[in-house]
């Protein structure tokens, strides 16, 4: 039984999340932003390379260089300069998943459920991302059911009520279809997003 609820934990956050997944990183307070804070502060950018692909390491070196250069000449600068290369880092990070850069955007746009898979990996423990994932996923499930049962029971009354049985139909089978096909994804390689 655990191992099911992984699975479908697992292929909720896949599924559902996948939008908001994505654009943790583009964040301010995302893991690719902050690992770059801590660079900066260090003036070490080897943290960094994890998060671009090998062909891009000298273009990171080289505007991390440039960067702690310039945030040594004023408060502004410094800024500016960081500004510039946390831009300039997630931009190449987004171009090595495959994922078009929208620009940063704050903190307060990392979805809860994502903070709290950043959390669960710093402490160590998955219990309650868990939870909260599978109550997300039975609720889903659920919603969608309910619409496509209820609809189901009038969609022969008329033309609108046909289309909107089958409207209901669609959405509830494509997130089961969805749901469906993570599981038979492997679980590693690949282009990881988040």
């Amino acid at each position: 039984m655990k191992i099911a609820a992984i699975v479908i934990i697992l292929i909720f956050s896949a599924v559902v999340l996948q939008g908001i997944a994505e654009a943790h990183c583009d964040t301010l307070a995302g893991p690719v932003v902050l690992t770059a804070k801590a660079a900066l502060e260090k003036s070490d950018v080897t943290p960094l390379l994890k998060w671009v692909k090998k062909e891009h390491e000298n273009e990171i070196k080289e505007a991390f260089n440039k960067t702690l250069i310039v945030r040594k000449l004023s408060a502004e600068a410094k800024e500016l300069a960081d500004m510039y290369f946390f831009e300039t880092l997630v931009r190449i990070h987004r171009a090595g998943e495959g994922a078009p850069y929208t620009g940063l955007k704050p903190g307060e746009a990392v979805d809860p459920a994502v903070a709290l898979a950043d959390e669960s990996l710093k402490t160590g423990a998955v219990e309650k991302l868990t939870e909260v994932l599978t109550g997300a996923m039975a609720k889903g499930l659920h919603e969608r059911f309910q619409r496509a049962l209820e609809a189901q029971k009038h969609a022969d009354h008329s033309v609108a009520a046909g289309r909107e049985f089958v409207e209901a139909y669609i959405i509830f089978t494509h997130f089961v279809e969805g749901l469906r096909s993570q599981m038979k994804a492997p679980a590693e390689g690949g282009v990881h997003s988040h």
